[in-house]
């Protein structure tokens, strides 16, 4: 008997996206390192690769994450 199961978490009713066969997929189809979510509804889940490219974008541009840039304090 293992001690440990090895399975993928998630729910019936979360929707994720699998970046490894690039869909939509609802509960836990595919393990957490290949999947993004969970989300409310499929429609999200199908935006999953739009949303992170946003939010990247939005990283890269915020001055709070800029590395490039020496922050007060620190001489």
């Amino acid at each position: 008997m293992a001690l440990f199961r090895r399975g993928t978490a998630g729910k019936p009713g979360e929707w994720y996206y699998c970046i490894k066969h690039q869909k939509v997929e609802e509960g836990p189809e595919c393990r957490a390192a290949d999947r993004l979510g969970p989300y409310a509804s499929p429609a999200e889940a199908a935006r999953a690769m739009e949303t992170a490219r946003e939010r990247n974008e939005e990283w890269r541009n915020d001055p709070r994450w800029r590395d490039d840039e020496p922050q007060g304090g620190d001489a």
